[in-house]
């Protein structure tokens, strides 16, 4: 059954109505019709819905609430150096399905792609359309919240706002002793928000290494091989849900 998301919508008497391109895809190319049902997830909580009438929106009356399990239990957030092409449109749809928290792209030292101020906002409008689909096709409650571009300053101060930061870092891991990431997976438990830090193709600089590390972040490695870098946050985010889910 099709999941539509009405976020922050009051629904007191359970009367709600569906507008814009979902409204058309309900009516334009699911051809649904009065009468007919729907999942619609308001405001983070699951409700079987029925359509009441379609006029330039799509009414729907809130049936009952559903049980949900669709979230990790872990809020984790996939901080990504910016990438070349489309791979942070790759790694915003995939990262969705597996249940990241949310998106913090940055300015990486060597991050060859550079975002200017009209440039960003299309682009972070287009990654958030991306996560609220891939967030419907995957049955999520919520959506991933998706931040505005960082510079690497802001990212290491946003860092203090989580419980855990793990950087994907092998030659620091390496350096530091650092612990295997199944290892650091296991420490986590009374971890409720985790920030993981991913490099552009070029990978992280020493001097952003060092001021991570200063700001109290682990380093790892993710397994024997080389990840590229739109890989590399998948890979993390499976282990998380094997080891949490």
């Amino acid at each position: 059954m099709q999941r539509y998301f009405l976020e922050d919508k009051e629904y007191g008497n359970g009367q709600l109505t569906i507008t814009g391109d979902d409204a058309k895809h309900i009516a334009k190319v699911m051809r649904q019709t009065v009468g007919e049902q729907l999942i619609a997830v308001v405001s983070g909580k699951v409700h079987l819905a029925e359509i009441t009438e379609i006029t330039a929106g799509v009414h729907i009356k809130l049936i009952r609430e559903l049980e949900d399990r669709s979230e990790l239990p872990k809020q984790v957030t996939i901080a990504c150096g910016l990438p070349k092409g489309d791979k942070l449109e790759l790694i915003t749809q995939k990262a969705t399905e597996l249940g990241m928290s949310a998106l913090l792209p940055y300015s990486a030292e060597r991050s060859i792609v550079k975002w200017d101020g009209a440039k960003s906002v299309k682009k972070i409008e287009r990654l958030q359309k991306i996560a609220k689909e891939a967030a419907e096709q995957s049955h999520r409650s919520r959506i991933p919240a998706i931040h505005t571009l960082h510079s690497f300053k802001e990212l290491a101060d946003a860092a203090k706002n989580y419980d855990a930061v793990i950087v994907a870092y092998e030659e620091e891991a390496k350096k530091s002793g650092g612990k295997r990431f199944a290892e650091i997976l296991e420490s986590l438990y009374d971890k409720d928000s985790i920030l993981l830090v991913f490099g552009p193709e070029g990978g992280i600089s020493e001097t952003e290494a060092a001021a991570l590390k200063a700001a109290g972040a682990q380093f790892t490695a993710l397994g024997p091989r080389i990840l590229r870098t739109e890989t590399a946050p998948l890979y993390a985010l499976s282990a998380i849900s094997y080891e949490f889910e």
